[in-house]
């Protein structure tokens, strides 16, 4: 059974040719010919989410681990534009998501009309492309030239890209065959500017003082032996983040903990003469702060796919992947005699030691909680954590090597964590455990309203009974208007686990964590949840000490 439409079997081919197997579809009618479609073609998996916000992260995470395009499909009107969340967190990640949105025809836009809406480019702002087909046979060749060139710049950029198909009534027709098209590729690849490794080498070797900092990442054995490759540079100094997915000894992992109450003259001496940036967006502010006012004589960012003028000093832009970069420059390159990695790795060492002494006496808080939690997910985890304070708690720990980390940063937003968690735990073969506040696990409690949460998937789940970030950062807690910043709230997620399906478990001291938490992790015929909660009036007192400790 197949629809009859030709535009719903055009887009359909077009995504069994270019190899999209996985496509996400939210119920309605005006998507019914992509619906019966995709449901009856064999080489492709098909996944039914009511929410269309939830449906779109449920997909990004499944994209995020497969680095494949996966389709996501709704019917016209409000439903396309929940998408926008997650499109624009598409968008910055570099994450493939294919949007594909059902549309009424254009003679019944804007006459009153029941659900419609202006959806052609739609998303413009944050689209690689946009295919505005058109339900003409008369049209084939546009719409398989306008389909093709969205899917493939969908695969070769690695981002968004919306496809809007008009039906007209009727939609739910169906044959028994389906026609065949010819699909071939029509974008041209674009060459990019040739790098001069001559010139760079000498600027490379004429350089005492060097970072190397990097964003998000995915993790990766090859990069990985370069960052111990580069750490051999005693002129190198490494700077990771959590979500970087790379350790050493030699680096530092934890940017914030060393470069927060540094001297002016401190940080003059750690300013860097060359700055090499890759990889995603950057969690600390802290560190853009200083890039930004001890700005480097030169930086270089590399990127195969976007310019990024992060600390507003860029010198050179490098269309290429960091390894291939990385091969080619280190064979011109000399090790240069400096004493700049051992003097900051000297203070890294010594920042761990007042870090782990405060550690040991630090008093139940999110800050505690958040070790305590880190140092019991099992090895190997995929580990998924929501934006706002969490994520900068966890930038201050060294974190297991062996975990794989992600945090949606594209655009830092606490909407759509737990589905993409969930999208991502599907896809992944490896136990997902997401570490989550509050304000973004209520945010997004549809997440949970979806059939393909597997058993072994966790949620720590640190309830401050607020947005405990407007307490850390500066500004909210000197207006009067606090409640609105923090948003305080008495909500616990008892019921939404008993509603769906999870176990529950909850913890409201160390002791209680500690007893909880021991058995959180054992093979289990549901997912669950663990309810942490925290005391909202010390958390930011708790995390304001720590720092004047080091």
């Amino acid at each position: 059974m197949y629809p009859k439409k030709q535009l719903a079997q055009l887009v359909i081919l077009a995504c069994q040719y270019y190899n999209i197997d996985k496509i996400v579809i939210s119920p309605g009618s005006r998507n019914a010919p992509l619906t019966i479609g995709f449901f009856n073609l064999k080489e492709v998996e098909t996944f039914s989410v009511v929410d269309e916000r939830a449906a779109a992260f449920f997909a990004l995470g499944i994209a995020q681990q497969t680095k494949k395009p996966v389709a996501i499909v709704c019917t016209s009107g409000s439903a396309l534009l929940n998408y926008y969340p997650a499109i624009a967190e598409a968008f910055y990640s570099r994450i493939p998501l294919l949007v594909i949105t059902a549309d009424r025809p254009k003679h019944l836009i804007d006459i009153g009309d029941g659900q419609t809406i202006r959806q052609e480019n739609v998303f413009q702002n944050h689209i690689l492309y946009s295919a505005n087909l058109i339900e003409e046979e008369v049209k084939l060749e546009y719409n398989k030239t306008e389909v093709s060139n969205a899917i493939e710049e969908c695969v070769s950029n690695s981002g968004p890209v919306h496809i809007n198909v008009p039906f007209n009534e009727p939609i739910y027709e169906t044959v028994e065959t389906i026609e065949s098209f010819d699909f071939r590729k029509h974008k041209e690849s674009t060459k990019s500017k040739p790098v001069n490794y001559d010139e760079l080498s000498q600027i490379w070797n004429s350089s005492k003082k060097k970072i190397v900092l990097v964003g998000v990442y995915n993790k990766c054995d090859k990069t990985q032996n370069l960052i111990n490759k580069l750490t051999e540079d005693p002129s190198v100094l490494i700077m990771t983040e959590t979500t970087s997915n790379l350790y050493h000894y030699n680096s530092i992992n934890s940017i914030d903990k060393l470069i927060s109450k540094l001297s002016t003259e401190e940080f003059e001496e750690l300013q860097p003469e060359l700055l090499i940036t890759f990889g995603g967006m950057v969690v600390s502010k802290r560190i853009k702060q200083f890039l930004r006012k001890y700005q480097p004589k030169h930086h270089w960012h590399i990127d195969e796919y976007k310019e990024m003028n992060t600390y507003f000093c860029l010198s050179e832009y490098i269309k290429e992947k960091p390894i291939q970069f990385f091969d080619k420059l280190l064979k011109k390159t000399l090790v240069i005699d400096s004493d700049y990695q051992k003097n900051w790795i000297k203070e890294k060492m010594s920042r761990n030691e007042k870090h782990e002494v405060f550690v040991k006496e630090a008093r139940y808080s999110d800050f505690k909680v958040t070790e305590k939690v880190l140092d019991t997910i099992p090895n190997n985890a995929q580990v998924q954590v929501s934006n706002s304070s969490l994520i900068r708690y966890m930038q201050l720990f060294d974190v297991n090597s062996t975990f794989s980390v992600f945090c949606n940063r594209g655009t830092s937003g606490i909407d759509g964590s737990t589905s993409t968690a969930i999208g991502a735990a599907f896809a992944s073969d490896r136990p997902t455990t997401l570490l989550t506040g509050d304000l973004s696990f209520f945010y997004d409690s549809n997440a949970l309203w979806n059939a393909y949460i597997p058993n072994d998937f966790r949620i720590v789940l640190i309830n401050n009974s607020g947005g405990g970030i407007f307490k850390i950062i500066p500004g909210p807690k000197s207006t009067n208007a606090l409640q609105y910043f923090e948003t305080p709230h008495q909500l616990t997620a008892n019921h939404l686990a008993e509603m769906f399906n999870f176990e529950y478990l909850k913890a409201t001291s160390l002791e209680e964590l500690e007893e909880q938490i021991s058995s959180f992790y054992n093979v289990s015929k549901k997912p669950k949840i663990l309810e942490v909660f925290t005391p909202s009036e010390l958390n930011d007192k708790v995390l304001t000490a720590y720092f004047n400790s080091l």
